[in-house]
């Protein structure tokens, strides 16, 4: 009898959860004895939808400009290939990210964050410029791979979920390429 009450209360808590009129800090299970530890604190979380698409934007938009910049500065041809490819290929990721976001009325960011701008300051000033740039890009693809995998797999829109999936070979092929520069 305690284990079905137990599992009624699990269940009407999920119920209410999923309804959006409790949180699972609310539910107790004083009623029915814990089976179960609870969840460690470093657990990953997924960003928020508009934090996502705000933290996905910037990076986007940090790739174009930092890309359109090598081009222009890059001394060694493999940095300034490295970059035509990055170009073409967060073009288009670019319109899949501001399509979903649009379908979710977020708008994605068209500046960069704070963190993105400084590297882009840093890189217009750098004397050293291909070294800086790769160094960058290892950074950013980092986080990029941490976020959009992170969003794929905890995400909680249907429509970004997807997006942030597709993202991920890619910005794990960039990681591998850069590794080789």
């Amino acid at each position: 009898m305690r284990n079905v009450a137990a599992k009624l209360l699990a269940s009407t808590g999920v119920l209410l959860l999923a309804s959006g009129c409790a949180t699972s800090d609310s539910l107790t299970t004083a009623s029915a004895p814990s089976t179960s530890r609870h969840a460690p604190r470093n657990v990953a979380r997924a960003p928020s939808s508009a934090s996502y698409v705000a933290s996905a934007s910037s990076i986007e938009l940090y790739e174009i400009e930092s890309a359109q910049l090598a081009l222009q500065r890059a001394t060694s041809r493999r940095v300034r290939d490295f970059a035509a490819m990055v170009l073409d290929a967060h073009k288009g990721a670019s319109m899949q990210l501001s399509l979903a976001g649009r379908r979710l009325n977020l708008l994605p960011s068209a500046t960069l964050n704070a963190a993105h701008q400084a590297m882009m300051d840093e890189l217009r000033a750098t004397p050293g410029f291909d070294s800086a740039y790769v160094k960058q890009q290892m950074a950013v693809h980092r986080d990029a791979l941490s976020l959009h995998r992170n969003y794929a797999a905890l995400g909680t829109s249907p429509t970004l979920r997807p997006v942030a999936a597709s993202l991920v070979p890619v910005f794990q092929r960039y990681l591998r390429l850069l590794g080789n520069l």
